[in-house]
């Protein structure tokens, strides 16, 4: 076996006359059993009219049966790990004579460890105030609040005006109408053009008004254009927040006073925080071990995570509301800007899936089953149909490798030495 480059290498094979006679001889019998030709019955065609007639089918048959034969018990005996397809050529293939050829392969490289326990890495774990817990129960209020028609008067600011309003003119796709808008009069998510126009209208009264849109505008067919619209002030709400006390915890959930709910707010608000800090830890310490550790991809892997990498931009994209297939995109120049990033990411699993080899890191039949019973939850179906239909489109492989990973990078980061 010879190295040609990286990862890939040639391996020059010969298979016997004997064995290359006795499988052709085979292919040949075979194909007399189902030949028909004209003034034979069937399966009584000549042998030597055969091997004339069918000569480039059986030459095929017999190069499909001996190469990934004898290519496969060469790999198992060089304890080889082959990745994709074998690329075979030279192939001499003579009446009498030995048959020769040359395949070249990838193969997954031998990746020495270096170091990989008590790496440095900035982490500290996170910490919750009380302005933090103040925060997430104003959410909470906002999302029990109650809004209260008031009487007819002048629109002031803090009041909440329930709108009818259109847009005047314009494309179609780019008009605006609707019978019931509420708007807060100088709120913060309120566009300062509608609270100047609004302010100081009384229910039932109209207006029409201009609206400049600025180009960094959020909604696409209203950017860097000024509409004309007609409003009717329809009525005026006050929004009414509830009281934080006992009775509001209780109406939160399982919880029986004020004190057990914020309890609660602050363990789930330093969940979250610890769980992302942690990401960005596991993240650096994926950095450093790529830095640390030098050798070749398999073409095949980097290939692989290009197509997913653009699957999922032209996936994006859709979810975008654009249609890729009217883009005048470069694919292959697209290809060419993930490339970079692909290499890092297959050097990054292929690390973590070497280092889960070395310290016997496995996922265990329990956790992949919680991962499909969590899937069929989500899909509302019968966990023994969700594993089935898993099992058949071969995502159980791909539930216990994430498994594997998430478990490696646990014990990397366990075993990191954490500076504050």
């Amino acid at each position: 076996m010879a190295l040609i480059e990286g990862c890939r290498h040639s391996l020059d094979l010969s298979i016997p006359v004997a064995e290359v006679e006795s499988e052709t001889s085979r292919v040949v019998a075979d194909v007399q059993k189902r030949a028909k030709l004209p003034g034979f019955r069937p399966g009584k065609v000549p042998e030597a009219i055969i091997r004339k007639q069918f000569a480039a089918d059986i030459r095929q048959k017999v190069l499909e049966n001996l190469i990934p034969k004898h290519l496969q018990k060469q790999f198992e005996a060089d304890n080889l790990k082959v990745v994709g397809t074998p690329d075979v050529k030279k192939v001499h293939f003579k009446e009498g004579e030995p048959l020769n050829f040359t395949a070249e392969f990838e193969v997954v490289p031998e990746i020495e460890l270096g170091e990989y326990k008590e790496i440095e890495v900035p982490y500290h774990d996170p910490e919750v105030g009380g302005e933090d817990i103040d925060r997430r129960l104003d959410e909470l209020r906002e999302q029990k609040a109650q809004y209260v028609n008031l009487d007819p008067r002048p629109v002031v600011d803090g009041d909440y005006a329930v709108l009818a309003i259109e847009s005047l003119g314009g494309a179609p796709a780019d008009q605006v109408k609707q019978d019931e808008m509420v708007l807060e009069i100088g709120g913060a998510d309120t566009f300062e053009a509608f609270t100047e126009n609004l302010r100081g209208l009384t229910p039932g009264e109209e207006k029409e008004f201009t609206v400049s849109y600025p180009e960094e505008y959020g909604v696409d067919h209203l950017k860097g254009k000024t509409v004309k619209f007609h409003a009717l002030l329809k009525g005026i709400r006050r929004k009414d927040l509830p009281e934080v006390n006992d009775e509001f915890a209780q109406d939160m959930g399982d919880y029986r006073t004020v004190e057990e709910l914020r309890d609660a707010i602050r363990k789930a608000i330093f969940a979250q925080r610890q769980y992302e800090a942690q990401q960005q830890a596991k993240n650096q310490i994926v950095e450093k071990l790529v830095k640390a550790h030098a050798f070749p991809v398999p073409e095949t892997f980097i290939e692989r995570q290009i197509r997913g990498r653009v699957e999922q931009s032209v996936r994006a994209m859709a979810a975008g509301g654009a249609d890729p297939r009217t883009m005048q995109l470069d694919w292959e120049k697209l290809k060419e800007t993930q490339r970079e990033p692909a290499v890092h990411d297959v050097k990054a699993s292929m690390l973590l899936a070497r280092i889960a080899e070395r310290e016997a890191i496995v996922p265990l039949r329990d956790e992949v089953d919680r991962e499909v019973e969590k899937i069929a939850r989500q899909q509302r179906e019968p966990v023994a149909a969700t594993h089935m239909r898993l099992e058949k489109e071969g995502a159980l492989g791909r539930i216990a490798s994430h498994i594997q990973t998430e478990k490696t990078l646990n014990f990397l980061f366990e075993h990191a030495r954490k500076t504050a």
